[in-house]
């Protein structure tokens, strides 16, 4: 398990196999990212599936990036706000869902809660090899 303050960079490094954490900067920003599975889709060529779960702390969030995946996320536990560009902010509770495009810019993705914690699994659909998420500028 890994723990970083800015989910994107974690991502990167994790899915990457690094082996360090990444940004020491802000509270705010705090998440454990946990690797469980990526495995290439033959039916579909150049593509694979990445599964991962995102733990945020109370009041945790990451800064606004790009998923240059198709995105199903399934909250398991807590309450989390999302947000695409464009889009309004959703909340969503335990087994509730959300979707992102590969071209879509992710604006918001925050622990609803100052109080407890929230969990969620992440499902990414991406070119086999290609980073799943990049920062973009605000």
């Amino acid at each position: 398990m890994k723990y970083s303050r800015v989910l994107l960079i974690a991502m990167g490094s994790l899915l990457a196999g690094a082996g360090s954490s990444a940004d020491q900067g802000n509270e705010a920003f705090s998440a454990v990212v946990q690797p469980l599975l990526t495995r290439a889709l033959p039916e579909l060529p150049n593509k694979e599936v990445t599964m991962l779960t995102v733990e945020y702390a109370p009041g945790g969030a990451s800064p606004p990036h790009k998923h240059q995946a198709h995105t199903f996320v399934y909250v398991l536990e807590g309450t989390i706000v999302m947000q695409v560009k464009g889009g309004k902010e959703t909340h969503l509770s335990a087994g509730e869902t959300f979707y992102e495009s590969p071209t879509d810019i992710h604006m918001v993705s925050r622990n609803a809660s100052d109080t407890e914690r929230a969990k969620f699994l992440v499902f990414f659909v991406k070119e086999r090899g290609a980073p799943a998420s990049m920062p973009v500028a605000e």
